[in-house]
């Protein structure tokens, strides 16, 4: 019975996140640029992104063989991925909040936008990416299931081409400020990538 105890909390942890995103779409920043990407680029990564999501925080797809087992269920697994995933949301919610009005879905520069270097942003250049990793890891270690090792897959692809769209948007919005922060601020995890 612990065992769907925490499958649950971590599926809320998810629900959380997405509850958070959902809010702060209300107050983000007007863009002032076309963004990096064609139509059919942004709409692939939504189509990435929500099929990476639904793959690790969802029920959907638990039958057949995305819904096996790839490791042993234990407690101490699902705590351990449990625990996981809840930092990783955290730190993605942080990551957000310290953004603000500046984040976007897609690789915009918002009217009066600024280089956020402050809070998660210290540590890493794409926090809310790193977050969002970890709590994937998280949910695969908790869940153990082969649809979360494919939505992690999924996710890391759809996170690698877009952080590649945010470098080129602000080396080119922020020419001056952005390499020396790009120099002294690893991409995704603090010191080593």
């Amino acid at each position: 019975m612990a065992h769907l105890h925490l499958d649950s909390w971590i599926q809320y942890t998810w629900e959380i996140l997405g509850t958070v995103w959902l809010i702060g779409l209300a107050f983000t920043k007007r863009n002032v640029s076309p963004g990096t990407g064609s139509g059919f680029s942004i709409l692939l990564q939504r189509v990435v992104f929500v099929l990476g999501f639904f793959l690790v925080a969802s029920d959907l797809f638990q039958r057949g063989w995305l819904g096996t087992a790839f490791l042993a269920e234990t407690y101490a697994m699902q705590a351990t991925g449990f625990f996981l995933t809840v930092l990783g949301c955290l730190f993605a919610i942080w990551a957000r909040l310290a953004l603000g009005a500046n984040w976007s879905g897609t690789a915009n520069v918002k009217q009066g936008h600024q280089l956020i270097v402050k809070g998660p942003y210290r540590l890493t250049r794409h926090p809310i990416y790193t977050g969002i990793l970890v709590a994937c890891v998280g949910t695969a270690l908790g869940i153990g299931q082969w649809r979360c090792l494919a939505g992690l897959i999924v996710i890391s692809l759809g996170l690698v081409l877009k952080m590649s769209q945010e470098e080129r948007l602000m080396m080119a919005t922020f020419p001056e400020g952005y390499p020396q922060y790009r120099r002294r601020v690893k991409a995704l995890i603090p010191g080593i990538l």
